[in-house]
């Protein structure tokens, strides 16, 4: 489904008058992580606070939509933000791990699998990863599927 057609069946089916809303799919497997929250699994994100201030992106806001797509850049779902906040990344609680509902959902599984993704994401401007920068989370929840 495209994001123009997921978006205007969320707002004519829940009377919103707002075409404001941003797309994006996960980083790593965009599929799989897709799949986790449209099963309620996921109800968190985190990206590093670097790659926001080198891409001249604002942060997420609370309240903001979010249409979600897969790898082929297809609309699956629709969440909303509720929560965001900028920690370090060797301060990510275990509760925000068990939110981001990945693997066996705890702290040292978010770790391994968090220092892998954003140190590839530096090496590519050829940065380094290091455990005390800032990471932002985002908590959501899911508010419409097709």
């Amino acid at each position: 489904m495209y994001e123009q057609e997921l978006w205007e069946k969320f707002i004519s089916t829940n009377n919103i008058n707002s075409n404001e809303y941003d797309s994006w799919s996960f980083g790593g497997d965009a599929d799989l992580l897709a799949k986790l929250v449209i099963n309620g699994k996921k109800t968190a994100t985190s990206s590093l606070y670097l790659l926001y201030e080198l891409e001249n992106e604002p942060l997420p806001k609370k309240d903001s939509y979010n249409i979600i797509l897969n790898s082929k850049n297809e609309a699956v779902c629709i969440i909303q933000t509720k929560k965001v906040y900028v920690t370090p990344f060797n301060k990510i609680t275990k509760e925000h791990a068990y939110k981001e509902g990945e693997g066996d959902k705890s702290l040292e599984y978010w770790q391994k699998i968090h220092e892998d993704f954003f140190s590839n994401c530096l090496k590519e401007i050829n940065l380094k990863f290091s455990d005390d920068m800032e990471v932002v989370c985002e908590e959501f929840e899911m508010v419409f599927k097709p």
